[in-house]
């Protein structure tokens, strides 16, 4: 008995060519994964930036605090630099219940202040120095707004001593400008005293720089003074 031959089976035409079609539950996957990549990307970018901007702001100060110290140590002994405060121990100080500096001490401020001006106009202190204050003590002697005040002097006869610009090593109008702009007057009482009341009757630069992020104060643009008496002669 003959059987019956069954033709082979034909290949589907191009079934090879057939495009591959991923399942709609493996694209979602898919994108999540990719979208979970992205954020995770993006946070981490932004997790550095708000880490190494304060941090990089912090070295940015204390690497303009150190070429204050090295410049005050290479050029003036006797002035110690402590922290973000320059002491002029006993280069500058006062008599007892007096404001007037001797003229030796006027020129050690004229001869000082200019150098630390100059780094602060520099590349690396200049984006974020922000001013001086001009700090006076007092010995605990006497009333405390006494010496409030007589603090307060003190740091002013600095500014008188800096702006003159007819005695010995007078400052350019440049330096003059900036330390009109950029130095406030302090005063303390009692506070930071020193072992000997003769010690605590001093004045000290203290360095202020900008916060992380903060704007730099608008200065008004104003021609010099040219009163040339200090009011506290007056």
């Amino acid at each position: 008995m003959l059987g019956i031959k069954t033709p082979p089976r034909k290949p589907d035409v191009d079934e090879a060519e057939k495009p591959f079609w991923i399942s709609y539950s493996d694209l979602m996957t898919a994108l999540m994964v990719l979208f979970l990549v992205a954020m995770s990307v993006s946070l981490f970018s932004i997790t550095q930036e708000v880490i190494s901007g304060p941090e990089a702001h912090r070295h940015k100060v204390d690497a303009c605090m150190i070429e204050v110290d090295s410049m005050t140590r290479r050029d003036f002994p006797g002035v110690e630099v402590k922290g973000h405060s320059i002491s002029f121990g006993t280069l500058a100080l006062f008599s007892t219940n007096k404001h007037k500096l001797d003229p030796a001490a006027e020129i050690v401020l004229r001869t000082y202040v200019p150098k630390v001006l100059n780094l602060a106009r520099s590349k690396g202190c200049s984006a974020v120095f922000k001013r001086v204050i001009v700090e006076g003590f007092a010995s605990q002697s006497g009333t405390y707004l006494h010496n409030l005040n007589l603090s307060l002097q003190r740091a002013e006869r600095v500014i008188c001593a800096l702006l003159t610009p007819t005695e010995a090593g007078a400052l350019s109008d440049a330096d003059r400008r900036d330390v009109r702009n950029l130095f406030l007057v302090g005063g303390s009482s009692f506070n930071a005293l020193k072992p000997s009341d003769a010690e605590s009757q001093r004045i000290e630069l203290k360095l202020e720089f900008l916060a992380y992020g903060e704007e730099r104060e608008i200065i008004r643009d104003a021609p010099l003074d040219q009163t040339l008496l200090c009011p506290l002669d007056k």
